[in-house]
């Protein structure tokens, strides 16, 4: 099979950050000296063995089924020789090499939608020790877009009801949600306004009549971030977030209208008030725009600095990080924490848009109409928590990067609500392609830190999409499955079509075979609209 430089994922490289040449200049391996140190441990689960990269200070895993593994291997086939792939080196060796940052613990881990990133894979799930000085925090393991996550809403609708009024509500749906690159908002705010939205993330929003009270206690984290600092966001960045605040942008974030198509676990999908098939839910997936971006690129450019201060080396420069305890960590943190606030009330502001537009289609309340939060998740960050490692509790910082907390059962982290069918968890599909909501479980807590998958993860670039795939072709087949679509840039059509992604489906049954979280609600969309 020939392979192409193909620049996988959605994060651009800042300028001059671009991945050069291998790991090791002096090592040359084949395919096959590369694969022997992989090894199969399960239908469902791979290790990667110490020495695949130089330093790595634990074994790196991964977990894919026999539908996902090809993908991975011709990353690392198309790499061997030059080292790298599209810019970014094979998911396994980014897992690797982040099994050899100073103070990781257990494993580094890749979980089934992983495929290359900005220095972690998308994918990849690493934790480090808070009590190891040497520990260290890494903007690549969090993402550019940080805290892009996922938002779950219910409905008391039915196909019935939503099916003959779906272009309406599409379009309704266009004009209430600012969408596409550049987009502004609609909530009037000024900087005043997005310090104490930055500070108190969706506390912010309850005050301001954006959100409602109950909100909060179904969103991760409660949708705040107590160590959120906005004197640490820069000014450039906050310019950036002023005036994208309740904007859905472009690339991979919707907002879909979804029917609830098959149900795994009844009783946990009750307790999410999602209780019958064709039951209408809308998902709404976005992150912290240009503030979230700025935020990790100044922290980039801090940690080049005080990783030659600090006398600090890593395999690749896209792993750019700083001790957990250094300011440029602490500032990092308080930081990264103030765009994760920015994302929650970006997303609430979206979901007050949401119910206005519900609301004024069938003239009725959105509390009449039932349209609570379900959940909402964080696919892009790190956080303080607490695991047990090799018998002993530890507390950890937890970098998920393109992979959703999955908290099991009775965890004191998650809603009373949930406590007795584990964290909700939301697996957001590709355009035109179904959705899941999944639970979290006590294998995924001993395995993985409490992660799973987020998505369908890419198969192919953004260009190898447009090249190949035809724009009415691909509105042509949205159409005959009935989904109405509003996109505002047609480009992004064929970046976005289903067959530039993996097979979301196997991505959660793999998740669902290895343990690691719990199927629960399948999701088809009958609307989307797109930047």
């Amino acid at each position: 099979k020939p392979c192409k430089s193909n620049k996988m994922g959605d994060e651009g490289a800042p300028f001059g950050r671009e991945h050069k040449g291998p790991v090791n200049p002096k090592e040359s391996r084949t395919f096959d000296q590369e694969k022997s140190y992989i090894k199969k441990i399960s239908p469902w689960k791979y290790e990667i063995n110490k020495g695949f990269v130089n330093g790595m200070n634990c074994k790196g895993t991964f977990y894919v089924n026999s539908a996902l593994e090809g993908l991975v291997f011709d990353e690392l086939r198309c790499s061997c020789g030059s080292g790298a792939f599209g810019g970014f080196l094979p998911a396994v060796k980014q897992i690797a090499n982040v099994a050899a940052l100073p103070g990781i613990v257990h494993k580094s881990i890749g979980l089934p939608d992983l495929h290359s990133g900005y220095g972690f894979a998308i994918g990849n799930v690493a934790a480090f020790d808070m009590d190891n000085p040497e520990s260290v925090v890494s903007p690549g393991g969090v993402g550019f877009d940080i805290n892009c996550g996922v938002r779950l809403l219910r409905t008391n609708l039915t196909e019935a009801d939503v099916g003959p009024v779906r272009e309406q509500l599409a379009q309704s749906l266009f004009d209430h949600i600012p969408v596409g690159v550049g987009s502004k908002g609609v909530i009037p705010t000024t900087m005043a306004d997005l310090n104490e939205a930055l500070e108190m993330g969706m506390d912010w929003s309850v005050r301001e009549g954006y959100a409602w009270a109950e909100d909060k206690e179904h969103c991760e984290e409660y949708g705040r971030m107590l160590q959120a600092d906005p004197t640490k966001v820069s000014a450039r960045a906050k310019k950036r977030g002023l005036p994208q605040l309740g904007t859905l942008g472009a690339g991979n974030h919707y907002c879909e209208i979804q029917v609830v198509d098959e149900i795994f676990d009844q009783q946990a999908a009750a307790r999410m008030g999602i209780d019958k098939i064709g039951q209408v839910c809308i998902m709404i997936h976005s992150g912290s725009r240009g503030l979230g971006h700025q935020v990790a690129t100044d922290a980039l450019t801090a940690m080049e600095a005080a990783m030659t201060r600090d006398k600090l080396v890593t395999n690749d420069r896209q792993l750019a990080c700083a001790r957990i305890n250094s300011p440029e960590g602490q500032d990092y943190l308080a930081g990264m924490a103030a765009a994760a606030n920015y994302a929650w009330v970006n997303r609430s502001s979206m979901t007050f848009l949401v119910r206005q537009a519900f609301a004024k289609q069938f003239n009725r309340e959105p509390d009449d109409l039932d349209m609570h939060v379900v959940y909402d998740v964080s696919h892009n960050i790190a956080k303080v928590e607490q695991h047990m490692v090799d018998g002993k509790m530890k507390t950890l910082l937890v970098h998920r990067k393109g992979s959703t907390r999955a908290f099991p059962p009775h965890h004191p982290l998650i809603p009373v609500d949930y406590q007795f069918i584990g964290q909700p968890v939301l697996i957001g599909g590709t355009m035109g392609t179904c959705s899941y909501v999944l639970t979290g479980t006590q294998t995924g807590m001993d395995e993985t830190f409490g992660s799973t998958c987020h998505g369908a993860g890419r198969a192919q670039s953004r260009n190898a999409s447009r090249r190949t795939l035809e724009y009415q072709e691909v509105l042509d087949k949205l159409a005959s499955q009935g989904i109405a679509i509003r996109v505002a840039s047609p480009k992004l059509v064929m970046e976005e079509a289903p067959e530039s992604y993996k097979d979301v489906t196997q991505v959660v049954d793999t998740c669902h075979a290895a343990g690691i979280s719990k199927k629960c609600i399948k999701l088809r969309p009958i609307a989307v609209i797109k930047g």
